[in-house]
């Protein structure tokens, strides 16, 4: 029976339709989501999606994010590069591409191109990975990142002191102290380590990205830890007004249990005439009592990790370089030699496109915890590097799983 012309009006992609309306990341998609059956078509996607290959230096550009792609692939998933690595290679055709358009073409076997399930799956793979790096290459935040981190954490040397050996947080008028173990800056994020995490990631977007500067104290105790929290908020450090509520995690103190437990103990230190020392041993005792471990909304993050977490973000101000040194410019052409053709040229260039500023908000991490759970935290599960290997064996599993179960690929332990 003849198949109606019209159904061709009807043809669906489901996968796309996951990731339109089902929540579904194109990360998770087994295809490239476009059928491609000439290079035409291959060169309509891309211009799409915003190269058009017809430009020499976009054409470049995009090759070398393919290029880029292939190499980290090998470092970070395959065992030539990584002893825990998935022991495959990456087949010889990639090697002999020489425009990206033909990548999408492998990916679907299309006209003119005689190649395997396997070769179209790998396809798919590298299209992915030159997806992440093309998404962190194209945040245009990157290129202020040195104002962005010089105004953030300068928001909060300005109240960390040391003297001696003794370091700690302290307000301006000096009403308040708090002594402190330790404080780290997280100044940026390897290139690297930004491309495992966007790979793993739901949003697979740079902007997505909260961790790229971060903060880290750690106190004494725990009730430190909330004065600590109490102390960057009262003295305008944080704004609670910029925190970024899904962001916000605590395996440190059950608040509530803690909450029921403080108000009799301040009634009990009126009471009593408690000292100061005599309070907060009290409240430490208390403090320990309502350990938390349950909460954890990073699959990466080990159960025994006691932090406070939290994401905040800062409005920076930048002021554009440029304008002010062509403004100058244009003052001296024009005190200079005002007749000048070149002064009139200067002149009446309209610089009402050129921002004089830029202000525009940037998220950075917060983290709080105690000496005990600090120690507990760099040891053993808990430390960072654990925590990076399950990212990095996340991200693997999660962009080779189609390869994988066509090739009925036994994993190891992961």
């Amino acid at each position: 029976m003849d198949r109606p012309q019209y159904l061709d009006n009807y043809k669906f992609n489901w996968e796309t339709f996951d990731i339109l309306a089902g929540g579904v990341s194109s990360i998770d998609a087994k295809n490239y989501l476009a059928y491609f059956n000439t290079k035409d078509d291959a060169h309509k996607f891309l211009k799409g999606y915003g190269y058009d290959l017809g430009n020499p230096i976009q054409n470049a550009e995009m090759f070398g994010n393919f290029q880029e792609a292939l190499q980290f692939i090998k470092r970070y998933f395959l065992k030539e590069g990584n002893p825990t690595g998935l022991d495959l290679k990456i087949p010889n055709i990639f090697y002999t591409v020489t425009d990206v358009s033909e990548l999408l073409l492998i990916t679907n076997g299309a006209i003119g191109y005689k190649v395997t399930k396997e070769e179209s799956l790998w396809a798919s793979i590298i299209l992915k990975v030159m997806h992440t790096i093309l998404h962190l290459d194209k945040d245009i935040r990157y290129r202020y990142f040195t104002i962005i981190q010089t105004q953030i954490f300068d928001r909060f040397y300005r109240y960390i002191h040391r003297e001696g050996e003794e370091l700690y947080v302290e307000n301006e008028d000096k009403s308040m102290r708090i002594p402190l173990v330790e404080f780290e800056t997280k100044s940026k994020k390897s290139r690297e380590s930004t491309i495992i995490k966007l790979l793993h990631k739901k949003e697979n977007v740079a902007e997505e990205l909260f961790d790229r500067i971060g903060v880290r104290f750690v106190t004494h105790t725990k009730v430190d830890c909330l004065r600590l929290m109490n102390f960057l908020y009262q003295n305008y450090i944080i704004m609670v007004n910029n925190i970024k509520p899904s962001r916000s995690q605590n395996s440190l103190i059950d608040l509530d249990s803690f909450r029921m437990g403080y108000y009799p103990l301040l009634k009990r230190s009126i009471r009593e005439k408690m000292s100061e020392e005599e309070f907060k041993a009290a409240a430490e005792e208390l403090a320990l009592k309502c350990n938390l471990h349950e909460y954890k909304n990073n699959e990466h993050t080990s159960d025994d990790y006691s932090a406070i977490h939290f994401t905040c973000r800062q409005l920076i101000h930048y002021k554009n370089p440029f304008y002010a040194q062509f403004s100058e410019m244009r003052k001296f052409a024009k005190q200079t030699d005002p007749d000048h053709e070149i002064t009139k040229k200067l002149l009446s260039i309209d610089t009402g496109a050129i921002a004089k500023d830029i202000r525009f908000f940037y998220p950075y991490e917060i983290q709080i915890t105690d000496e005990v759970s600090h120690m507990e935290n760099t040891k053993g599960d808990a430390s960072h590097e654990e925590y990076k290997k399950s990212q990095l064996n996340s991200a693997m599993v999660r962009l080779f799983k189609p390869l994988i179960e066509h090739l009925n690929f036994k994993l190891g332990p992961v």
